[in-house]
């Protein structure tokens, strides 16, 4: 593991499940567990869920589908799984992020590694990994079990409806567990009463997941998910999407070793197709309209083997995976300008490719206090354009530009850790490289209305690498009552890649101011900041406060846009039995350091307060209802956003969005 201090483990229920890894952090969204989660439960959107793990902040185009940046970098620099699925988006605006293709009921955590850590199955990952983790029954040793849930809310800015339910079957050789989620919202009110126009939208989840002992310690599982999204709008940008649906399913097998070093093998194969469809036929005063379809289909396999060994009286976790994916992406456009004829153009000429890997990770446990990990991974990948005229469109302006390429990646890190009774402490360095992204490589006049500049890749791009550096600490004092913790990390990149101006070039967009092209300069930094603290007086009361602060600069010094200022959250916390109450105050100092050479105007200061509370009714508070079992129970949440109805946008919020206004919102959870 290269990362942070704190190590949280994702609770697993499958008895067949290979062994934990180390993360720095995991937020729980399946009910039932402890750990760090969304104060609105399983009602919560992932966008929610995610703005638990700290490490995270979110890129909001709309009320829709936020694309998640982790240590201040965006897609290109992450890896994002679904049970360690490779999914690439369909979307040229990066419109449709792979958090937007599940939904709360179908997952049981969201795994956050930090920066270039030892996720196995993640690829190009500088900035970090974060794996959504599927929520499975398991198998019951205690006789056959049933259960079924229900979820449902409702939020009065937007008018958001929640419905959600499923189910689980379980037995010692056979379990299923499957379900359907279904949102709607209207157009949201800023502070002010101000109306958003074209952020409403509706979507609809279903999924299954199922097991089978085809022996003591064998077992087949499947994994079936299906996601669709309609008319859902994008405020700060020119176009909606007509459709966003995703077909995603996976058959994988596991072994239990007994009495041997070998701990457990897994290995799965998934196969995954995504379409988006972008439409701009609800806008008013359309110049030209355009159609923007975009698919992207991925089928891949990985094989994990997790071992103890003892090697000189020191216990080795060890685990080797290799991995392989193949992916296509395609995305075109045909503009109709009134009364001449269509005109059309590839925007992603069918880029094929194929990724192979593969990864070792070992903790080695020095003695009970002190610990080393170790991480790396090799990969190599070859891509070819398939579409003719999407590859001779962009020979234009890179004359003798190959029709196939190749690039190898990799990564290798190691951290110390050590722990004692008050105080634990970790450092790590690393160095990890990745590919351009093919939007980098082989984009062909792609809009792009944070500074209004059309895109085109460059094919001819050197791989980003990058140093990185990190610290974490964290000491209790006052027999535990209180909690302290910093941490921090820099990274160091070369051939940094970046979008630079091209006076040479025209734009297409109309309104557009002109045209850049992606290109390596030879250096830039990102580093980051946290403090924390947690006080627990009783019981009872716990109040939390932590502050973040991060810098990026490219090799003039200048500032990196998408950067967050200096922000800050407290959180006075009660829960007594089933009662359970939050009062919350966040917010952003003005952005002093914005990257204003990169299209990016100031964000100007804002704090908001959130209020919370919930509520369980019990089995026995249900029997006096009904005949209910031991495991039934009912929990009702409550809360209003932004109390106060603050008129506000974050850094984040593509082209200045504002955010909702006053939110109150009430949704309940069943579970018989």
């Amino acid at each position: 593991m290269f990362g942070l201090l704190l190590l949280i483990f994702g609770l697993q229920n499958d008895s067949l499940a290979t062994s934990s890894q180390h993360l720095d952090e995991v937020v729980v969204v399946s009910r039932g567990q402890g750990g760090k989660r969304s104060v609105k439960g399983q009602a919560a959107t992932i966008d929610e869920h995610l703005q638990e793990l700290k490490h995270v902040e979110l890129v909001r185009r709309g009320s829709y589908a936020w694309e998640p940046t982790v240590n201040s970098m965006q897609t290109e620099r992450l890896s994002t799984t679904i049970d360690g699925m490779k999914i690439f988006y369909a979307c040229t605006d990066k419109m449709d992020p792979v958090t937007s293709y599940v939904e709360s009921s179908n997952l049981q955590s969201i795994s956050l590694n930090s920066g270039l850590n030892g996720n196995p199955q993640a690829t190009g990952n500088i900035g970090g990994a974060l794996d959504l983790k599927l929520r499975k029954a398991g198998y019951s040793f205690d006789g056959k079990s049933y259960r079924l849930g229900a979820n449902t809310g409702y939020e009065t800015n937007g008018h958001v409806q929640v419905y959600g339910a499923d189910g689980a079957y379980s037995s010692s050789r056979f379990y299923a567990n499957g379900g359907a989620f279904y949102r709607h919202a209207d157009n949201y009110k800023a502070g002010n009463n101000r109306m958003v126009d074209f952020s409403q939208f509706q979507k609809v989840n279903a999924f299954m997941n199922s097991g089978y002992r085809i022996a003591t310690n064998d077992a087949i599982e499947t994994t079936f998910i299906f996601d669709r999204a309609t008319d859902v709008g994008y405020p700060a940008l020119n176009m909606d999407v007509a459709k966003a649906e995703a077909f995603i399913t996976s058959l994988a097998y596991k072994h239990l070793f007994h009495n041997s070093a070998l701990q457990s093998w897994e290995t799965k194969g998934y196969y995954n197709h995504i379409t988006h469809v972008m439409d701009d036929t609800t806008r008013p005063d359309v110049q030209i309209h355009m159609d923007m379809p975009g698919k992207s289909w991925t089928t891949g396999v990985y094989s994990m083997l997790n071992a103890q060994v003892v090697v000189l009286n020191a216990k080795n976790d060890v685990s080797l995976n290799i991995d392989s994916y193949y992916n296509r992406l395609f995305a075109d456009m045909t503009m109709y300008p009134g009364g001449a004829a269509p005109m059309y153009m590839v925007t992603w000429p069918d880029v094929g490719t194929l990724n192979m890997g593969a990864a070792l990770n070992d903790h080695i446990r020095l003695s009970k206090h002190a610990s080393l990990l170790f991480s790396g991974k090799l990969s190599w990948q070859h891509q070819r354009l398939n579409n003719k005229e999407g590859y001779q469109a962009l020979s234009v302006f890179f004359p003798g530009m190959h029709q196939q390429y190749h690039q190898t990646t990799g990564r290798i890190a190691a951290s110390y850790l050590i722990s004692a009774s008050n105080m634990q402490f970790s450092t790590g360095i690393g160095w990890g490289s990745r590919a351009p992204s093919v939007t980098e490589a082989y984009g062909y006049y792609l809009n792009n209305t944070f500074d209004q500049y059309d895109y085109i890749g460059n094919p001819r791009l050197k791989n980003e690498s990058a140093v990185e550096v990190n610290m974490a600490s964290e000491w209790s004092l006052a027999n535990d009552q209180w909690t302290m913790g910093l941490e921090a990390n820099a990274f160091f990149f070369s051939n940094y890649i970046i979008g630079q101006f091209e006076d040479r070039l025209s734009a297409m967009t109309v309104g557009a101011e002109g045209v850049k092209v992606y290109s390596n300069i030879s250096h830039a930094t990102i580093a980051n900041f946290s403090l924390s603290a947690e006080w627990r007086p009783t019981r009872e009361w716990r109040w939390s406060t932590k502050g973040s602060y991060s810098i990026g600069q490219d090799n003039a010094d200048e500032c990196l846009p998408l950067i967050a200022p200096l922000r800050y959250q407290s959180r006075l916390s009660y829960t007594k039995k089933a009662l359970s109450a939050h009062a919350e105050v966040k917010g952003h100092m003005r952005q002093t350091c914005y990257g204003s050479k990169y299209g990016e105007t100031e964000t100007a200061a804002w704090t908001i307060v959130n209020l919370a509370v919930s509520y369980q009714l019990t089995s026995s508070a249900l029997s006096k209802l009904r005949n209910a079992d031991h495991r039934s129970r009912v929990v009702i949440r409550a809360g209003v956003e932004n109390l106060f109805d603050r008129n506000y946008s974050t850094y984040a919020d593509w082209c200045h969005i504002p955010q909702k206004g006053r939110n109150i919102y009430l949704n309940f959870s069943f579970d018989l």
